[in-house]
């Protein structure tokens, strides 16, 4: 039984992780197109839906998708209603993900192994090699199907196996819970519903049993959504509680019409497996069909019961502890937290900051200020904590990390100044003079901040985990960026040459935010360049080309 423990965690341990390489390997490559193709969707709740599945199929998680809404739905770029059925259609498209990943294909793994370890280690395009690790994580994933299979053989002629699965036969609420639980503990709904269609498939659970876990984790996947985004704003919590009581109170209905009625299953399919995963992806298509004319009295009744809060902090707090500017490498862990915080507020400055030139408000206007106040602070207190640390003696080490983190405080205060007085300023003397940016000149501004959030998100995981293959995104980005910002410029031009009126108003003020979001994104982008120059990828004037082994 121990034996069987390790080689069932060590199996369900890499299916985690194979699910997230294909879903890390896809963001990183195609990040920007499916953000932007998920943010130009929400017309109608049913191209929502449709964009919210395609969105989970590529990203191999509904979960991964709820954090995308959530982040349109705080900046302002998506409505409730819309992002709530792109969520239910995300439910969906993971159960796809579900069947996909099932397929009983083995002969394939060596071949997407040499194929993906080829491309991840030496292609030369950054997307290609992302591609290879999309590639290994699928090799991965049936490998890892493999062995939780081979894990269950020696328990199929098992009495205490046997004991079980007669219990959770007995009892499908408890099955249930079980595989909510699970699904939880897995933080993916799409693993746990693998892990238990193969024991379906292995003959370690009954189909009734399989129904009931399976439906569980469809609860479980909608309380992971809930538990990521609970700090997030209110737009966002009422997106994903929205999602919560749709297919959590689908998934209890579903329960209880299973242990009442007990339907024949079997008319799903040919084979338990096909039965399982059919009746997986059943049950959330059924809960958009029948949700969707739902959603805008459930998103009004959402808007009553989490109201907008201001989401300033009332009491400012600072990671910066003057106990600790004798222990040189505590102290600068600290300054780390610290420029780490500073990072988020910026982050949460930027987020709406666009949405204020299409409809000014002016709680959010004065919480961006105090924020900004904030900002200034932290940099000041870094910077003369730093002082002080190097008052006393440091290795060489220790001073370039020291100064490193002074560059990059400078940088977000200066991305923090650039959101409040060039940003905040132009939506607020186009709301005094009563000026709109054309439809076209606000799509594009709306794009281009969109990148420059993302890329925000990416200094973020950079400045918190140092990772160099993060850190060598980043720079990529920026290069990204200022292209994207060249063709801008462009578009604005050629619409200047047509004589669109509302162009000509605002001419100075849209390439006035034009390169405030630039130059926005050229500053957090900094917190990449001392990571990459210590790994040997910064040349003088741009990123060396990947070598074998640095990926």
């Amino acid at each position: 039984m121990i034996f069987f423990a390790l080689h069932m965690a060590g199996a369900v341990a890499l299916l985690l992780w194979a699910v997230r390489l294909i879903r890390s390997g896809v963001e990183r490559a195609f990040m920007a197109q499916l953000r932007n193709g998920v943010r130009h969707s929400g017309k109608t709740p049913v191209l929502a839906a449709l964009t919210g599945a395609a969105a989970a199929v590529a990203l191999q998680s509904s979960t991964a998708v709820a954090a995308l809404i959530a982040g349109f739905a705080t900046a302002g770029t998506i409505a409730v209603p819309m992002g709530l059925a792109m969520l239910l259609g995300a439910d969906f498209g993971s159960s796809i993900v579900a069947r996909i990943l099932l397929a009983p294909l083995t002969w394939p793994v060596p071949l997407l192994l040499i194929c993906g370890v080829a491309l991840h280690l030496r292609a030369e395009r950054a997307d290609l090699r992302q591609f290879g690790r999309i590639l290994i994580g699928l090799a991965l994933v049936f490998v890892s199907l493999g062995m939780i299979r081979d894990s269950t053989e020696p328990l199929r002629q098992s009495g205490f196996v046997e004991v079980v699965a007669n219990y959770l036969a007995s009892d499908l609420m408890a099955s249930f819970v079980i595989g909510a639980a699970l699904a939880w503990v897995m933080h993916s709904s799409v693993a746990a519903v693998l892990t238990y269609v193969t024991f379906l498939t292995e003959g370690l659970i009954g189909l009734p049993v399989a129904a009931a876990l399976i439906l569980g984790a469809n609860l479980g996947g909608a309380v992971i959504a809930l538990t990521l985004t609970r700090l997030a704003g209110a737009e966002a919590r009422r997106i994903v509680f929205g999602n919560f009581i749709l297919r959590g109170g689908g998934a209890l209905i579903a329960l209880a019409a299973l242990v009442l009625w007990a339907p024949d299953l079997t008319v799903l399919g040919n084979s338990p497996q096909g039965q399982a995963i059919n009746l997986h992806i059943l049950f959330n298509l059924a809960v958009p069909l029948l949700s969707l004319p739902l959603i805008k009295p459930l998103t009004l009744a959402l808007a009553s019961a989490l109201p907008s809060g201001s989401g300033a902090s009332n009491a400012p707090q600072t990671a910066l502890d003057p106990a600790a500017r004798g222990d040189p490498d505590r102290a600068l862990a600290n300054a780390a937290r610290e420029i780490l915080r500073m990072g988020e507020l910026v982050h949460e400055m930027l987020s709406p900051s666009m949405a204020l030139f299409e409809e000014w408000d002016e709680a959010i206007a004065a919480r961006i200020d105090k924020q900004e106040d904030q900002v200034d602070r932290m940099h000041f207190e870094t910077k003369l904590y730093i002082a002080r640390v190097q008052e006393g003696r440091l290795t060489t080490e220790q001073s370039r990390r020291a100064m490193d983190i002074v560059t990059i405080a400078n940088n977000l205060e200066d991305a923090g100044d650039k959101i409040s007085s060039t940003l905040l300023d132009l939506a607020r003397r186009m709301r005094t003079e009563g000026l709109a940016f054309s439809k076209k000149g606000q799509s594009d501004l709306t794009d281009f901040h969109d990148r420059v959030l993302s890329n925000t998100q990416l200094a973020l995981n950079v400045l918190m985990t140092s990772d160099p293959e993060a850190a060598r995104q980043l720079v990529e980005e920026k290069d990204r960026a200022r292209l994207a910002e060249q063709t801008l410029q462009v578009r604005h031009l050629a619409r200047l040459r047509k004589g669109n009126s509302a162009s000509i108003e605002t001419s100075n003020m849209h390439q006035e935010a034009v390169r405030a979001l630039k130059q926005i994104n050229s500053a957090l982008s900094f917190v990449a360049y001392p990571i990459v120059e210590q790994a040997g990828d910064l040349l003088s004037t741009r990123l060396s080309a990947p070598q074998a082994g640095n990926t």
